[in-house]
C-alpha cells in the first residue's frame, strides 16, 4: 500500500505551481464535468422543456454565442486591474445564477437574455483560468496548460457519460436536474477557487548584474506595429523609464496574430460540428460511429497532450509548431473529403483518419497558442492582451459553425481548399510574429560573439 501511495504523492508533486496549482486542476474537472452534464443537452432542453422552435433555439444560441465574444477582452481588462482569485469566483457564480434563472421561464426573449449573460462569464473565466495557471506556473506554463487540458477531457468524458445515461431515462424532468447538477458544480469550484492564493503578477524583464531575469515578455520600447505600445520615457535624470500599459487594439502585429489563431483554432468546429453532420449527409458510415469518433478524439488528448507539450516548451519552439500544424490540417482535411468517395469501409477509415490528424492538430495548437499568447503580452499588460487573444477561440466559435456548413454545401472538393486556407493562416502567422518572438526568445549568440544583456538601469 506505501509504493502507490509515495507515486502517488511524487506524480502530484510534478504538477506546476504546487498546493494551488492542484487545486485548480479540481477545479477545472469539476467545472468540466458540471459542464459536459448540460452541453449535450442545451438545444434539448430549450426543445422539449421550454418550448422553442428550431429556428429560436438557432437564434438565441447566436445571439448567446455573439455576446459570450465580449466576456473575453473584458475579462483581461479587469485581469490587470484586480485580484484574479475573487474575479475567477465570481465569473463562477455569476454563470451559475443566469443558469439557474433558465428554470424560471419559458419566454423566448428572457431565455435569450439569461443566454447571453451566462456565456459573458463563461468566456470571461476561461481567460482568466489562463492567466491565472500562466502566472502560477510560471516557467512551466505550458506543462501546466497541457496537464490542464488532460484533465478537461476526463471531466467532459465523465459528464457526458452521465448525461448520456440520465437522458436514457426519456424523462423530460432529467434537463432540468442536468442544469441543477451544472449549478452545483459552479458553485463548489467557486468555494475551491476562493481557497487559492494569489498568484504573482508577471514581472518586466529585468537583467541584474549577475545575468538573471524575471519572466519574460515583449520589449517594452515603442514599435512600428505598436504605436501607443509601451513606449518608454524617462524622467529629467534619464536613469528611471516610466511607460504606460500597451494597448493591444493599437498592436498591428498581436492583433494579425489573433486573427491567424482564429482561423487555426478551426479543429475545434471541424471535429465537434462539421465532422458529424459530414458523416450523416455525404458519407456511407453508421451513424453509430460518430459518437465514437467522439471518444477517439478524447482519448488521444488525454494520452498524448501533456507528452507533446515539449515541443512548445518555449516560445521559439511553440512558433515552429506551426509547421506541422498546418500540415495536420491538410492531411485531416484530405481525409474527410476521401470519406465521401466511397463505401463504408472507405468512410470508416477516412473518418478516423480525419479525425486523428485534426485531434493532433488540436494538441499542437493548443500548446502552441498558449505558449504565445502569454509570451507575445507585454508584462504590464498581460491581462488586456491575453483577453483579446481570447477573441480567437471565442470569435471562432460563433462564426466557425457558418464556415464549415459553407464548407459542406460546395462538396468534397471544398475541403481541401479549407485545408489550403489554414496553411497559408499559418505560414502568415510563422512570419508575422517572427521578430516578436525573437525579442522575447533570442536567438542563441554566435560563440565568435560575446553575450550581451540588456538592463533597465
Amino acid at each position: 500500500m506505501s509504493r502507490p501511495t509515495a507515486w502517488h504523492r511524487t506524480a502530484l508533486d510534478r504538477v506546476p505551481g504546487g498546493r494551488d496549482g492542484r487545486r485548480m486542476l479540481v477545479v477545472s474537472i469539476v467545472d468540466k464535468t458540471g459542464t459536459g452534464l448540460w452541453a449535450g443537452c442545451t438545444a434539448l432542453y430549450f426543445t422539449y422543456v421550454s418550448g422553442l422552435g428550431l429556428g429560436q433555439v438557432g437564434l438565441l444560441m447566436t445571439i448567446s454565442g455573439g455576446v459570450g465574444v465580449a466576456g473575453a477582452p473584458l475579462a483581461g481588462r479587469l485581469a490587470d486591474r484586480f485580484p484574479l482569485v475573487r474575479l475567477i469566483a465570481a465569473a463562477q457564480l455569476l454563470r451559475a445564477v443566469a443558469l439557474l434563472a433558465l428554470l424560471t421561464t419559458d419566454d423566448f426573449l428572457l431565455l435569450t437574455l439569461f443566454s447571453a449573460l451566462g456565456a459573458l462569464p463563461d468566456r470571461a473565466g476561461s481567460v482568466l483560468v489562463k492567466l491565472f495557471a500562466a502566472r502560477l506556473a510560471g516557467s512551466e506554463r505550458v506543462r501546466y496548460q497541457a496537464i490542464q487540458r488532460t484533465t478537461v477531457n476526463i471531466g467532459w468524458s465523465i459528464g457526458g457519460l452521465g448525461a448520456a445515461a440520465a437522458l436514457a431515462t426519456g424523462s423530460t424532468r432529467v434537463y432540468g436536474l442536468l442544469l441543477i447538477g451544472n449549478v452545483v458544480s459552479y458553485a463548489v469550484i467557486a468555494a475551491l477557487t476562493l481557497r487559492c492564493a494569489e498568484p504573482p503578477a508577471p514581472a518586466r524583464v529585468v537583467t541584474g548584474s549577475t545575468g538573471s531575469t524575471g519572466s519574460k515578455s515583449p520589449k517594452s520600447p515603442k514599435s512600428p506595429d505598436s504605436p501607443d505600445g509601451s513606449a518608454g520615457s524617462t524622467g529629467s535624470g534619464g536613469d528611471t523609464p516610466v511607460t504606460k500599459p500597451a494597448n493591444p487594439w493599437r498592436d498591428r502585429t498581436f492583433l494579425g496574430y489573433v486573427a491567424t489563431d482564429a482561423a487555426l483554432y478551426l479543429d475545434d468546429t471541424i471535429l465537434q460540428v462539421a465532422i458529424p453532420l459530414w458523416l450523416i449527409h455525404a458519407t456511407t458510415a453508421p451513424v453509430g460511429l460518430a459518437p465514437l469518433l467522439l471518444v477517439l478524439n478524447t482519448v488521444l488528448v488525454v494520452l498524448f497532450q501533456v507528452p507533446l507539450a515539449r515541443f512548445g516548451a518555449t516560445t521559439r519552439a511553440a512558433r515552429r509548431l506551426v509547421i506541422p500544424l498546418t500540415g495536420l490540417f491538410l492531411l485531416g482535411t484530405l481525409a474527410l473529403a476521401a470519406s465521401a468517395t466511397g463505401g463504408p469501409a472507405v468512410a470508416i477509415t477516412a473518418l478516423s483518419v480525419a479525425v486523428t490528424a485534426l485531434t493532433f492538430a488540436e494538441i499542437i495548437h493548443a500548446t502552441s497558442s498558449w505558449e504565445l499568447s502569454v509570451a507575445l503580452a507585454p508584462a504590464e499588460a498581460q491581462g488586456a492582451y491575453v483577453g483579446v487573444h481570447g477573441l480567437a477561440q471565442s470569435g471562432q466559435r460563433f462564426a466557425g459553425p457558418l464556415v464549415v456548413t459553407g464548407v459542406m454545401s460546395v462538396g468534397a472538393l471544398a475541403w481541401p481548399v479549407l485545408g489550403l486556407a489554414l496553411i497559408a493562416a499559418g505560414a502568415a502567422q510563422y512570419r508575422l510574429i517572427r521578430d516578436r518572438v525573437d525579442a522575447v526568445d533570442p536567438p542563441a549568440p554566435s560563440l565568435s560573439v560575446a553575450k550581451v544583456t540588456v538592463s533597465e538601469h
